[in-house]
């Protein structure tokens, strides 16, 4: 029998008080602590019952239990109960619903004398119902009796946990739409129904706050935001809010789920969650801070004051759907003025669920469902869609096929919102779940589309409820009939009856609390001596031996903490190497076969962190514990005892987490000298292990393994094992257990992430360098297995690109990227997996030269857009112009400069004025300089006399890009989503040459073919044929930005916040290759012609280097030079120039004798090597831009100015 209520939960202070830092003890009233769970029914120990779930003490109290020096205050409202739902999910996406009560009752007098708390002390403590079933009401109802039961001054006629024992056990869940359940407590009586099941899914909550908090429009857009799988985090000071809206949403969405993380309320010390780069919807108390996190793209409703912010733009639902839901969720609303002008009696006043204005309930919850459900949404524009469904076992759907339809039916091009969505998991998922299956009859969408065609009332798809449900009465024959007249009052809410073995564990934690159980070795009973003459062995029994090896373990640990502990507390003048507990503690790890004393001081550092230990060591201690560390798992490696192993690298990763003294030179990374890190079998049987201890059969098991794979990578960051042997071991053992390339895809993201939260939490430290396989992804190395501090590392970077994961987190807001010089003496030009080393610089680049670094002061703002003068834009038939190598710039103070770099000390020529806002694109010919800008207008300029000559407008919104042609003509694009052809001559727009669903981020022009390559914010990158006045081609692929886009002939690179780069055919509109390597967006991407190879660079600071090889494309060289987003990359014949946003610049040489022999089977793309590169300086750039031909690098900076480098060489 399924029962209503699944637990009954209390949550508190318990025996053991931690801050929610994990400090021990008690630290004051300020403080918040870790809440425990402290009583449930049904028992812990009962077999029949599955444990709660093992998050929910925190999650019940999300901002943690507090002490206070009183309780309840009537006139103090912050003491006052407090009521909220809240619901879980678990790792199969199934929901647990729990309702609380908050409030503070007195601390237990056990705890108060432990830890000497003040007398009469109270502390937050929360009651809760645990329940599979949405009935919120209910349990809410529920719960209260149960609290003004404990507290009312007429007492109860049974315990308190007798009544609790009789609900939990006997309250039936009743049959959906055939039973009404009547049960009481004490004296009340409540009813518990349930609908039936071919209707809406039930949820007993009401949908008038959603619609209170927000206006139409907004809700409209949360609406959309949750449909297309946005991040979306939902603020409110109220803690009811937040479940109860995320809930409404949810129901709105139907027939489609959620699919992705789900926290109404997240605890206050999660709120690195966040951060995650994966769809979520979360609930955050709005007393939480949240400025140092990114929340780029995270759409943000603030419940309270009715705002929506977000920096990615959320498309619109199109029309006329949109304008329908907005004009039916009005009209329910505010019927009284939406219709004030229908007749009040007639014919034509009769509507279908028509609006009114009684109070909200549950028929208006009925109504706002029908409303997203009916012709005024899905209805709509899901019409037919079961016609698209090219195989229904498989559930193919053909969403161009379905987009061309609804397109021709309204005559309007192919909508960005529905096109994404058809895209979005919850989509994927209805196909799978809703069609060829028997239940497919229980499908309202499709029930509704099918009343629609036949002509049939809509609400016919809906249950009838004529027919009187059972009534089922739960009485408890013990209710209300005291024994012999006896009432039970409760001045705190009881404890439940404790075994003794609880009794017993309580008292061992308070008395250790209290400072009763001490470590020094004459409290322990030492083994017995064995008697003369007889072989000890011989004279035990099995029994005896196993207690006789128990006391000889317990005697070992007593002795190692107590050498433990004064290891510890030795003086600044004694030597911890020297030491009589150092020496000690290491003859009993190394004289133990067994392995106890290595074991023993592993488990010994871990208690005294669980006991509140900050991990704090001088310099020498740090010295000795590190070295006896290595000392413990050189034994157990000896003995193959993984079990030890693994406690220790768990042991240093929470001490490196804690100890702020030794931040960059943690004791975990010493340890990389083991050759122990280096083995696969280490790595699968700790896999196991976690495996092992934390699989239940609710648990997702590709949530799982996901989730231990993400603790091992972060356990080989902490080492300090290159990222390539990471990713093969990691690799290896996720296709071993089968989960899918999706999944080993999100591993990836999330192994970088980890990396990087690593290295900017816990200090530089120095990596191997890394190797790239054919295919892209790293590949594993023999590494040498020497201590890495041996050798230095260089590298740091600042730049949060959050991945992924909701297990690691950092409240700093900058990470290091840590890359490696590797210094064995060889003479190559590249070490074995294509990484830049020094060997890459030739001798001559090593030496010191002497380089021109000049600061070009000029703009009052930062430099927003740059721009040199190529030889090819200036070329006439006399020759070059002088204007050939200008730097032209762009700034917010809403100027254009223009530079000459051969006049040293004035190299300012002119300053171009007329634009009102921020100069986003630059470009120019012979004779003009053409700039785009956010006051949506194109300027032309002459460049010689700096006169404007036209102005351009026509775009909507900011100008991204704009280009010069030949024949007096300007090609500009801007976030208005369309590309526009203008004349100058006439200062006409000549066509709008192409139409995007949002911003245009860059664009390519073939003058020679009339071929416009373009990409944006929709992730498509459309192809044109502007002569022919046709689109050629829509090449769909990326899932984010496209942030660059390079046209050479047949062939278009893209690059995209996807972290991937495509490479398509321009006549066939095909893929034909992703170079998926990075770690982060790519930005740039370069052809070069010479070697008919790619160059990629990404937010990640690495510049990969791909060219084809059998027929694929593979990575044949990385440059680790950069720490910082690739902002630049600019190939020539011979030259290569890179820019980053760390301001840091890189000229790269191609030797012609290296380009002179064709039939060199060698890799071409690896032939480029670093010719030099200037001293870095602080700033933060924008842009870059470079002139090979006169090997010069200019960046501009936020701070307004430009940094020209000049590495002018002989050839």
């Amino acid at each position: 029998m399924a029962r209503i209520f699944e637990y009954f939960v209390v949550c508190g202070i318990g025996p053991e008080i931690r801050t929610l830092d994990g400090n021990r003890g008690y630290h004051g009233t300020g403080i918040m602590y870790l809440p425990s769970l402290l009583d449930q029914y049904p028992p812990s120990n009962h077999t029949l019952y599955p444990p709660p779930p093992p998050q929910l003490p925190t999650c019940v109290l999300p901002a943690g239990s507090q002490f206070y020096s009183s309780g309840f205050n009537s006139r103090d409202s912050s003491s006052f109960p407090r009521s909220y739902p809240i619901v879980l999910t678990e790792g199969d996406g199934s929901k647990i619903y729990v309702t609380c009560i908050a409030f503070r009752d007195p601390v237990c007098e056990d705890i108060v004398e432990a830890y000497r708390l003040p007398a009469n002390s109270f502390a937050d403590k929360c009651i809760c119902f645990v329940s599979r079933a949405p009935s919120f009401g209910v349990l809410r109802d529920a719960l209260e009796e149960i609290f003004l039961l404990c507290f009312s001054a007429s007492g109860s006629s049974k315990p308190l946990w007798d009544v609790i024992a009789y609900l939990v056990s006997n309250v039936p869940l009743p049959t959906p739409g055939k039973e009404r359940v009547l049960f009481a407590i004490e004296n009340s009586l409540l009813p518990l129904e349930v609908p039936p099941k071919d209707g809406f899914p039930h949820v007993d909550i009401s949908f008038q706050p959603l619609v209170q908090c927000l206006d139409v429009d907004n809700l409209i857009k949360l609406f959309t935001a949750v449909l297309l799988e946005r991040r979306v985090l939902i603020r409110s000071n109220k803690y009811s809010l937040l479940t109860l809206v995320s809930e409404a949403i949810c129901h709105l969405i139907y027939p489609f789920r959620w699919q992705h993380v789900y926290i109404p309320l997240l605890f206050f010390s999660g709120v690195d969650y966040i951060d995650a780069p994966t769809p979520y919807m979360m609930g955050l108390h709005s007393g939480v801070d949240t400025s140092g996190l990114v929340m780029d793209g995270v759409v943000v409703v603030d419940l309270e004051h009715n705002i929506i912010t977000t920096t990615e733009e959320i498309p619109s639902i199109p029309e006329p759907e949109h304008s329908s839901l907005r004009g039916e969720i009005l009209k329910l609303l505010y019927p009284n003025v939406v219709g004030i002008d229908q007749m009040k009696y007639g014919l034509f006043s009769e509507q279908c669920l028509r609006g009114d204005s009684r109070p909200w309930g549950e028929d208006h919850n009925l109504h706002l469902r029908f409303i997203f459900l009916n012709l005024k949404f899905f209805g709509s524009i899901l019409g037919g869609y079961r016609n698209f469904i090219e195989n229904t076992a498989t559930h193919i759907f053909n969403s161009q096929a379905f987009l061309k339809k609804r397109s021709r039916s309204s005559n309007q091009p192919p909508d960005a919102m529905i096109s994404q969505f058809l895209e979005s998991q919850g989509f994927f998922d209805y196909l799978e779940r809703g069609l060829g299956s028997e239940g497919n009859g229980n499908n309202l969408l499709d029930r509704l589309q099918d009343a629609i065609g036949r002509g049939q009332n809509p609400l016919s798809i809906l249950p009838s409820f004529s027919a009187e449900p059972d009534i089922v009465t739960i009485s408890d024959p013990g209710l209300g009939i005291p024994e012999s007249g006896v009432k039970y009052c409760y001045d705190r809410f009881p404890a439940n009856i404790r075994t003794e073995e609880q009794e017993e564990k309580r008292k061992q934690i308070l008395a250790a609390a209290s400072g009763a159980v001490e470590y020094p070795a004459k409290h322990v009973q030492s083994s017995p001596s064995p008697r003369p003459g007889k072989d000890p062995k011989e004279s035990l029994s099995p029994r005896e031996r196993a207690a006789e090896r128990e006391r000889m373990v317990l005697d070992i640990q007593v002795k190692l903490q107590g050498l433990w502990l004064r290891l510890l507390k030795l003086g600044a003048t004694d030597d911890p190497l020297s030491s009589f507990e150092h020496g000690t503690i290491l003859a009993l790890i190394e004289s133990d076969a067994e392995g106890i004393g290595g074991s023993g001081f592993v488990e010994c550092i871990r208690e005294h962190i669980r006991s509140g230990w900050t991990c704090q060591l001088t310099d020498e201690q740090f010295i000795a514990v590190k070295e006896l560390l290595k000392t413990a798992i050189n034994r157990a490696i000896a003995r193959n005892d993984l079990t030890t192993i693994r406690d220790a690298l768990e042991v240093s990763a929470e001490m490196y987490k804690k100890d702020v003294n030794n931040v960059p030179d943690h004791i975990q990374r010493h340890l990389r000298s083991l050759s122990i890190w280096d083995e696969l079998r280490f790595w699968e049987a700790y896999f196991d292990d976690l495996i092992d201890r934390f699989s239940s059969k609710s648990t997702n098991y590709a949530m799982l393994v996901t989730t231990q794979l993400i603790v091992l990578a972060s356990h080989m960051a902490g080492l300090g094992i290159a990222e390539t042997d990471t990713w093969y071991m990691i690799e290896t053992i996720a296709g071993k257990n089968n989960i899918g390339y999706k999944h080993i895809i999100k591993i990836r993201g999330f192994l970088s992430h980890i990396r990087q939260i690593c290295i900017g939490y816990w200090g530089i430290y120095a990596g191997k360098t890394q190797s790239v396989s054919s295919f892209g992804l790293p590949s594993p190395r023999p590494q040498d297995a020497g201590d890495s501090t041996e050798q230095s590392s260089e590298a740091s970077g600042d730049g949060r690109s959050w991945v992924q994961s909701m297990f690691s987190r950092d409240k700093a807001s900058s990470f290091s990227r840590v890359r490696k010089w590797t210094s064995d003496g060889g003479n190559s030009a590249t070490n074995e997996n294509g990484s830049l080393s020094k060997q890459d610089v030739p001798p001559a680049a090593q030496k010191k030269v002497q380089t021109s670094l000049r600061m070009l002061r000029g703009h009052s703002g930062a430099v927003t857009a740059l721009h040199c003068v190529t030889k090819r834009e200036v070329w006439d038939l006399v020759g070059d112009r002088e204007d050939a190598g200008f730097f032209i710039s762009g700034s917010t103070d809403c100027t254009v400069k223009i530079w000459d770099p051969s006049l040293r000390g004035s190299e300012l020529r002119a300053t171009l004025k007329g634009h009102t806002r921020t100069v986003r694109a630059i470009s120019s010919d012979r004779g003009k300089v053409v700039s785009g800008s956010d006051d949506q207008s194109v300027l032309v300029w002459d460049k010689q006399t700096t006169q404007l000559l036209e102005e351009l407008k026509g775009h909507d919104s900011q100008v991204s890009i704009v280009k010069m042609l030949s024949g007096e003509r300007v090609l500009t694009a801007a976030h208005d989503g369309t590309v526009k052809m203008w004349d100058v001559r006439t200062d006409t727009c000549v066509a709008t040459v192409g139409r995007f669903s949002s911003a245009v981020l860059c664009m390519e022009y073939d003058d020679s073919s009339g071929i416009l390559a373009a990409g944006g914010r929709d992730g498509v990158a459309n192809i044109w044929d502007i002569r022919a006045g046709r689109q050629m081609h829509k090449l769909l692929g990326h899932s984010k930005w496209i942030r660059s886009i390079r046209m050479v002939g047949e062939t278009v690179i893209t690059g995209s916040d996807d972290w991937t780069a495509r490479v398509w055919s321009v006549s066939q509109g095909t893929c034909d290759a992703v170079l998926a390597c990075h770690d982060g967006p790519v930005l740039c991407v370069e052809y070069s012609t010479t070697d008919r190879g790619i160059i990629t660079g990404s937010n990640d600071g690495l510049v990969r280097f791909w060219e084809t090889d059998d027929g694929g494309i593979k990575c044949v060289k990385n440059v680790t030079l950069h720490s910082s987003p690739i902002l630049s990359i600019n190939a020539g014949e011979h030259w290569l120039g890179i820019g980053a946003a760390d301001n840091s610049m890189s000229l790269f040489h191609r030797p012609q004798e290296r380009l002179s022999g064709l039939t060199n089977t060698g890799s071409k793309m690896a032939g480029w090597q670093l010719y030099r590169t200037p001293q870095k300086s602080v700033a933060m750039v924008r842009c870059v831009a470079s002139d090979l031909e006169r090997k010069r690098i200019c960046s501009g900076g936020r701070n307004g100015m430009l940094r020209l480098w000049d590495a002018t060489i002989n050839i």
